[in-house]
């Protein structure tokens, strides 16, 4: 199991590595530190600290999954441009401590841009990401996310992209909730190329949806799970808890705990070895 920063934007770094090994986490997937988002100039990062931050990830039997970067592939012009530096820049990050993995976003049809050239805009940023992934030994996920929910769309990103440096971050939240997919749809069909996975709960709300405690909600996550232990995936179970960006939810100390009892039991009916 892993947890995202995501879900604790006030922690400092060692504090979310404290909680992440006192509750069986063995993983913590980056999105942002405190108030640094921009991976590449966090503290922990820097040429003086590094070794000690490696150090203490080591000492908890922690890794870092991967880290979450904010490149929107569908923009274009100086954004678009911008986007494609920032992903190289958490592409190098990762090569140089040693994570795999690399996330982005698809991420809109924008209005008035024909469908076929947003796939095609967004399958030539994902390729040319991941041919600089290839050689730095990352690879770049597609997160189901926006309006790239539904297996079809993904699928047809994954061939436009056509590159071994680029996989899918399956956010199995936006695939049911959005994409109007089953559990067992997502995984049949983007199964080769998930890598990573995102895990969340949620119920209808006034506007959207609010996220709830593991387990208490709509989102079939006991399924989630199931169908990725039947396909073998060997990856991380991730919460993705969004606090920083959803204030009023449940706090962090509460929410990491109980996913961690939860889907631990989950992943043991399943039959995963979680260590």
């Amino acid at each position: 199991m892993a947890f995202s920063t995501l879900g604790c934007p006030t922690w400092d770094w060692l504090a979310a590595l404290d909680f992440a090994a006192a509750h069986g986490y063995s993983g913590i997937e980056l999105r942002g530190i405190k108030h640094t988002m921009d991976l590449p100039q966090a503290a922990e990062f820097q040429p003086n600290r590094l070794a000690r931050t490696q150090r203490e990830l080591e000492e908890r039997g922690l890794v870092l999954t991967d880290l979450g970067a904010s490149a929107n592939l569908h923009e274009r012009g100086e954004k678009g441009a911008a986007g494609l530096v920032e992903a190289r820049g958490f592409i190098d990050l990762a090569s140089h401590i040693g994570v795999p993995y690399v996330r982005v976003f698809g991420n809109k049809f924008e209005g008035g841009v024909p469908r076929e050239q947003t796939l095609d805009h967004v399958g030539r940023g994902l390729r040319t990401l991941g041919a600089y992934a290839r050689e730095r030994n990352v690879v770049v996920l597609l997160e189901t996310h926006g309006d790239f929910t539904d297996s079809p769309t993904v699928l047809e990103l994954m061939k436009r992209a056509d590159s071994s440096g680029v996989a899918v971050l399956w956010d199995a939240h936006h695939t049911f909730v959005l994409g109007k997919e089953s559990p067992e749809t997502s995984v049949r069909e983007l199964g080769t190329y998930i890598r990573h996975t995102h895990l969340k709960d949620s119920v209808p709300a006034a506007t959207d949806r609010r996220y709830v405690l593991t387990g208490t909600g709509e989102v079939p996550v006991r399924r989630q799970v199931e169908a990725l232990a039947r396909a073998q995936y060997k990856g991380f179970y991730s919460f993705e808890w969004e606090k920083r960006w959803h204030p009023e939810i449940e706090e962090p100390e509460v929410a990491f705990a109980q996913f961690a009892m939860v889907v631990s039991g989950y992943l043991r009916d399943a039959g995963v070895r979680t260590a």
